[in-house]
């Protein structure tokens, strides 16, 4: 289907050239915490890609995010959105942008409907207008027969969904987006990354914070990758993967590891570097092939099975773990 909330015009352009997204220098420190939460952060955003945001818990993506959406104010730096100022221009920044937080922001008592209304109302929409972007959001959505149905009882995906729409509504030129995906069925998860596709090629940039590895290597054009409230490090992602190539041995288990494994992983003489986490094991070997079977063979003799495994390849996961190890014990 055509993409029905793409902008039309109602938000002046921003510039050709402008960054999307530009930040310098960002420091904000919590009352009563010991070090910063954001130290001296910088990171720009062009306009029409689809921009990650990663890092550990407390890496300080919430703070960054809670900025850009004028909730909190740093103590030091500047941010622009679309080259309007964030704290002098805050109005058309409100126009410009579309919110998706992490816990959906919807009226549980509320119909889909109301919801989009009462949020459309609030961007200033009203009259036949506002009722031809409630119809279109529906659809996005694919929630239109469940339109005057009470949110309460919703599932999760649908849930999700709704709150991604409703910072359609306004037809915004730049989409923020908390954890999107975080806990929900495929198929919503799958329709939400088809949908910021259609909206990437309709031209709205997309910033997206995201715990999962795999939906930022599939989504994302660029990232940035925080650590202890400064930027590690950020650009292409296909860069980035690129940079880090090797003989490395990569597996993808079906389940998190149990205790033990890696132990017993790391101590097979065919094996030299080891990383695991979760489902995600690395290891570098000078014999590649005597490595996998015997890394293969400790897998099975624990029950663990493997989702997938390859060598001389790369991926996201792997960069941020590594980068964020070492990050983490400087």
């Amino acid at each position: 289907m055509g993409i029905a909330c793409a902008p039309l015009g109602q938000t002046a352009p921003m510039d050709a050239g402008v960054a999307a997204i530009e930040v310098r220098d960002l420091t904000m420190r919590f009352k009563g915490a010991r070090v910063d939460a954001l130290a001296r952060l910088s990171i720009s955003v062009p306009q029409g890609v689809i921009y990650g945001i990663l890092g550990p818990n407390g890496a300080g993506k919430t703070t960054l995010l809670s900025i850009l959406c004028g909730l909190i104010t740093p103590q030091a730096g500047s941010v622009c959105v679309g080259g309007r100022d964030r704290l002098h221009d805050p109005a058309e920044v409100k126009r410009l942008l579309g919110v998706a937080p992490q816990e959906p922001a919807i009226y549980p008592t509320l119909t889909a409907r109301e919801n989009l209304a009462f949020y459309g109302r609030m961007q200033g929409l009203a009259g036949a207008r506002l009722e031809s972007r409630i119809q279109a959001c529906l659809e996005l959505a694919e929630i239109a027969d469940l339109a005057d149905t009470r949110v309460e009882h919703f599932s999760g995906g649908f849930k999700r969904r709704l709150n991604l729409v409703i910072a359609l509504i306004h037809e915004p030129r730049i989409l923020i987006l908390d954890e999107p995906t975080v806990a929900i069925d495929p198929h919503s998860r799958s329709l939400i990354h088809q949908r910021l596709r259609d909206l990437h090629a309709a031209g709205v940039t997309i910033l997206i914070s995201t715990h999962y590895m795999d939906e930022a290597e599939q989504l994302c054009h660029q990232v940035a990758i925080m650590s202890h409230g400064r930027l590690v490090i950020q650009g292409g992602v296909q860069d980035l993967l690129a940079a880090q190539r090797d003989d490395t041995i990569q597996i993808r288990l079906d389940r998190d590891a149990p205790d033990g494994l890696g132990e017993a992983l790391g101590r097979l003489p065919e094996v030299g570097d080891l990383h695991l986490s979760g489902r995600c094991l690395t290891a570098t070997a000078p014999r590649a092939d005597r490595a996998i079977l015997a890394l293969l063979q400790v897998l099975r003799d624990a029950e663990v099975g493997v989702e997938s495994m390859g060598y001389g390849g790369s991926s996201l996961e792997r960069f941020f773990l590594t980068l964020t190890d070492e990050e983490a014990a400087r």
